[in-house]
Parts: C-alpha cells; sequence; structure tokens
C-alpha cells in the first residue's frame, strides 16, 4: 500500500509542476490545488498505513490498547485541508478579478499590463 501512496504522490507531484509551469494562470491554479493534494498525502502516508482502533484511551487506563491510528498526521491534514481551501479561494478570486480586468489568464500578457517605469527617475 505504501508503494502505491508513493506512486500516487509522485503522479501527483509531477502533474502539478507541468500544470504550474505553463503561461495560463488556471492550469497554474489547478497545479497548486495537486500540490496541496499531494503534500497531505505526504503527511498522511507518514502517519504509517496500518490497520489500527481510533487512538481513544479506555477508562482507567493511561494509552490506548493495541495497535492504534496514529492522530497527528490525520489532524495535520485537516488543517492542511482548511488553509488549502482558503488559499484556493482567495486565488480563484484573484484570477475572477484578474480576468475581468483585463480579459486574460495568460500570464504574460498580464505583466505586460504593469504600469511602464518611468526613466526620468
Amino acid at each position: 500500500m505504501e508503494a502505491l501512496t508513493a506512486i500516487v504522490i509522485g503522479v501527483l507531484t509531477a502533474a502539478a509542476v507541468y500544470l504550474m509551469l505553463a503561461r495560463n494562470f488556471m492550469r497554474f491554479l489547478f497545479g497548486l490545488v495537486l500540490l496541496s493534494n499531494a503534500a497531505n498525502l505526504t503527511i498522511f502516508a507518514s502517519g504509517r498505513m496500518t490497520k489500527g482502533a481510533p487512538a481513544l484511551v479506555p477508562y482507567g487506563e493511561d494509552a490506548p490498547i493495541g495497535v492504534v491510528g496514529n492522530a497527528l498526521p490525520q489532524a495535520l491534514v485537516l488543517t492542511a485541508i482548511v488553509i488549502g481551501f482558503g488559499l484556493l479561494a482567495f486565488t480563484l478570486a484573484l484570477a475572477f478579478e484578474g480576468y475581468r480586468r483585463m480579459k486574460s489568464v495568460d500570464t504574460d500578457e498580464m505583466r505586460f499590463a504593469e504600469p511602464k517605469e518611468d526613466a526620468t527617475k
């Protein structure tokens, strides 16, 4: 299972880099989402991919009994999903406003929309 997860993470990362190198801002945004998902899978896989019980401590015990799942990577992934969604919403709003003002999602055309530098300075 770990080998399959590693392959999926590699494919997601490669696809994300490919999309982020494009000149289209929307492709860059989709690449950012894929890279976020690859990072989440990496964090999740770091907590060992084993079957186990929830990390609950029975009444009267000091620690969980038996094989339990590691709760820290799961909590980190949940936090990263929320942060990734916020980043996606902000970038999508930025892309929409950029398209509304410049009528293009091509990053080179967006770059040419910047004001010219004053030669007298």
